[in-house]
């Protein structure tokens, strides 16, 4: 079976390909690297990509609906805490030790969820990655959390940090170790030997941050 695949030329030095999580393969070549190039590239990493592809937590359909009624979970910061629908009138999301909404704006319950989860992360992610930058001694273009599709972080060609919101239910662990992967490519655009060397630097228990983040990233689709 031929393996599609898109490519993105660029001013980088080096070849990378990566697996979306909407399974696509993308690879991002410099400018004028040969498709021979590419093609033998893809043929080395093809069980890679094959168990990229395969991976039944990672690569969900969609993303999971549910209703919100008092009692519901809802996760944050690796924790589960509960929804309650209260009477007093009030827009949007009130947050002491649990989650709560006015029963007069219920039908918004999603909206104000999600407005109230991407400005928590905003206020947390933003200034974690800029400390793990000064720690790094890298510098960036501009941090971004917006609702990326497809991956739980990226760092663009043009030095640009992209963070998913829904990490802001992950636990804080999972978060830096997020930040300080896409930093990392600052330093190192491959998921090479030394870029792993440089994320166990700092942090030296990444893995099972990367471990929670395989088998659970899909309760941070909820919403």
């Amino acid at each position: 079976m031929q393996l599609e695949y898109e490519i993105i030329y660029s001013n980088r030095q080096s070849l990378q390909i990566s697996v979306e999580r909407d399974k696509s393969v993308i690879v991002r070549a410099p400018k004028g690297t040969s498709l021979a190039t590419i093609e033998s590239a893809l043929e080395k990493k093809k069980l890679w990509i094959y168990e990229k592809t395969k991976h039944p937590q990672k690569y969900k359909e969609g993303r999971k609906e549910r209703a919100y009624i008092s009692g519901t979970s809802i996760l944050y910061l690796g924790k589960e805490y509960k929804l309650d629908f209260v009477n007093e009138d009030f827009e949007g999301v009130r947050f002491d030790g649990g989650f709560y909404l006015s029963k007069s704006h219920a039908q918004l319950a999603e909206h104000y969820l999600k407005e109230w989860f991407l400005e928590e992360a905003k206020r947390i992610i933003a200034p974690k990655a800029e400390l793990n930058a000064r720690t790094l001694g890298v510098s960036y273009n501009q941090i971004l959390i917006s609702n990326l599709k497809f991956r739980w972080g990226s760092c663009t060609p043009k030095n640009n940090l992209n963070y998913n919101w829904r990490l802001i239910k992950a636990p804080i662990s999972v978060i830096d170790y997020v930040i300080v992967h896409e930093l990392t490519h600052l330093l190192e655009p491959n998921h090479t030997k030394r870029f792993w060397a440089i994320i166990s630097v700092q942090l030296p228990h990444y893995l099972k941050a990367k471990e929670w983040l395989k088998c659970n990233g899909s309760l941070l689709e909820v919403l």
